[in-house]
């Protein structure tokens, strides 16, 4: 028999069920089980507790020694077991525990092929992933590709739709206007113009005429000459300004006048002028109750200007004169002197250099403070170029940056007394 026979055996003839031997053993009913059913081996303690309770002794249950005596009855020992009794339970239950087959070690190989299997699952997974992303960046760019093609291709039907009605409405066949000459020392500006009537009358004359755009007197015109194919040519000069617009006036015979706009010039008298850049500390400067403070010692009271070349200096004028001053609402509060580049500003070498008086300049809230070149060219011309104008806040205390970055060039809307 088994230990878990044993075990059974013993328990059934003290009537005796799992769970109130489990209860006498202090352990589970689940525990008693396992022992009769031989998945679990008890302890030694709970051996030596076998023994007592069915009053034999731990060899038997353990099958190394013989039956007990048929009329032996379980008793309970006096005492516990003696020193020598002790050791020789433990190697009876050592050579017994020894002599059961050990039990089958797990094959780890399965486990580690399903690993690599879900590992190679994974990479193909993860490429299958990336090569999509792929896909999807290279959809992505094909659409864009596409949209801006399909918007490119409206663009242009737009403009041509624009160009074929301009064509269909226009009284002319042909046209053209041509910038011929500037005369900065007159502030004239000489253009050259052709138009060829669509409809053409034998008898009609063709007018040419140019607006600057101020004054009704500033409309200029000038009757065309008419040459081969119906071509009608002349040339005009008006007073150079920002707005000009050139156009032909057709006259048939009958005395009907019709007006086609041939070309519009836009900021030629401001691109005339010449151009400087100022810059400043302005925002820096102290401040003591309201009031702008400039000292000896005030970093803030350099002024650094130099010429800006356009890309067609052609049609610029040479500088004559500049003068440099701090404004407060556009109107002169000091002028500034050129000077030696100090030794604080490392560069600008391409920079002329000046610098304020010292002064207290009281500010209200909303007040503008900055810093202006007044600039003469050889013509006798006048620009005023600015850095940025700067607002007191409503506190008092702090100079701030404007809404709108917007300047004014005209002198005429600037006070600094000739």
């Amino acid at each position: 028999m088994t230990i878990g026979q044993r075990i059974a055996q013993k328990r059934k003839e003290l009537v005796l069920s799992q769970e109130a031997l489990g209860s006498k053993l202090g352990v589970s009913r689940q525990s008693i089980y396992k022992w009769e059913a031989d998945s679990a081996l008890p302890e030694v303690d709970k051996l030596i507790a076998l023994s007592r309770l069915f009053g034999v002794s731990v060899g038997w249950l353990l099958g190394v020694e013989e039956p007990p005596e048929a009329d032996a009855a379980p008793a309970e020992t006096g005492g516990g077991l003696t020193e020598a009794q002790l050791k020789m339970v433990e190697e009876i239950a050592g050579r017994y525990i020894a002599a059961q087959p050990s039990p089958r070690k797990r094959r780890r190989w399965p486990w580690v092929l399903a690993a690599a299997a879900l590992c190679l699952v994974l990479f193909h997974l993860f490429d299958r992933l990336d090569r999509m992303n792929g896909q999807y960046v290279n959809l992505q760019n094909s659409l864009y590709r596409v949209e801006s093609s399909v918007y490119g291709q409206i663009g242009s039907l737009s403009n041509r739709v624009e160009e074929i009605l301009k064509a269909q409405n226009s009284l002319v066949a042909d046209c053209g206007v041509e910038l011929e000459a500037v005369d900065l020392a007159a502030n004239t500006v000489t253009f050259s113009a052709y138009a060829v009537p669509k409809t053409y009358v034998e008898g009609m004359a063709v007018e040419f005429l140019a607006e600057n755009g101020e004054t009704a007197s500033d409309r200029l015109g000038s009757v065309g000459e008419e040459g081969p194919n119906q071509r009608f040519s002349a040339t005009l000069s008006i007073p150079l300004t920002d707005h000009i617009t050139l156009s032909a006036l057709l006259v048939p015979p009958d005395g009907t006048r019709q007006t086609q706009l041939l070309d519009q010039f836009e900021g030629l008298y401001s691109a005339s002028l010449p151009q400087v850049e100022v810059n400043s500390d302005l925002m820096w400067m102290d401040l003591e109750d309201s009031t702008l403070v400039l000292n000896a010692s005030s970093h803030e009271r350099y002024v650094y200007i130099r010429e800006v070349t356009p890309a067609d200096a052609s049609l610029t004028a040479a500088v004559a004169n500049i003068r440099v001053g701090l404004f407060k609402n556009q109107k002169l509060a000091a002028w500034a002197e050129p000077c030696e580049k100090p030794d604080s500003f490392h560069g600008f070498e391409e920079f002329d250099f000046y610098q304020l008086p010292e002064l207290r300049l009281s500010l209200t809230p909303a007040d503008t403070v900055q810093v202006a070149a007044v600039v003469t060219d050889i013509y006798g011309r006048v620009t005023v170029s600015q850095d940025v104008p700067y607002i007191l806040d409503e506190s008092g205390d702090a100079l701030t940056w404007p809404d709108s970055s917007e300047t004014d060039p005209d002198p005429a809307h600037w006070q600094y007394g000739g």
